[in-house]
């Protein structure tokens, strides 16, 4: 790989390993909490945290909505083989005014494209498959993965 590609590694210290386990476990831990645990300030925890935002090692909060609870009940993978490579950005453009497609991977392997996908039901997948996704210029062929029960999921590991 070409070394100019490649980001530096912002340097991160054992507080702020032991800040990112904290908050990543739990994005609404108060930050005076946090400073307890870490033995410090409550403004130096601020400070940390927004150092780690500001490198870009963490980005904003979020809450994770329950889909099942929403009905989409269906979770489909899909491999998306295209008709030429230089078709991707134009794909990825298409995909991405499909709400249901919550998440877009450019890939190598057998797939130029990988997506993740929430339906309501399996109905609602092959509507989306039949009248959107395959209506896409670019698209050549597609495999679709359904999804029978996520077991795990998690971030990596800090140190």
């Amino acid at each position: 790989m070409n070394e100019e590609f490649i980001e530096p590694v912002p340097q991160i210290d054992e507080l702020d390993e032991k800040i990112l386990k904290l908050i990543t476990k739990n994005a609404r831990i108060p930050f005076l909490e946090v400073a307890r645990e870490c033995g410090v300030s409550g403004a130096a925890i601020h400070q940390r945290v927004q150092r780690l935002l500001n490198l870009g090692v963490v980005s904003g909060s979020e809450f994770i909505v329950n889909t099942q609870k929403l009905g989409y009940n269906t979770c489909a993978y899909m491999g998306i083989h295209l008709e030429k490579a230089k078709y991707h950005q134009q794909v990825v453009k298409a995909l991405e005014t499909i709400p249901e497609i919550v998440e877009c991977h450019y890939a190598t392997g057998s797939f130029a494209i990988f997506i993740k996908i929430q339906t309501k039901t399996n109905k609602h997948l092959k509507k989306i498959i039949d009248e959107q996704l395959q209506e896409i210029d670019g698209i050549a062929s597609t495999e679709t993965f359904i999804s029978l029960e996520m077991m795990f999921k998690r971030q990596v590991p800090i140190k």
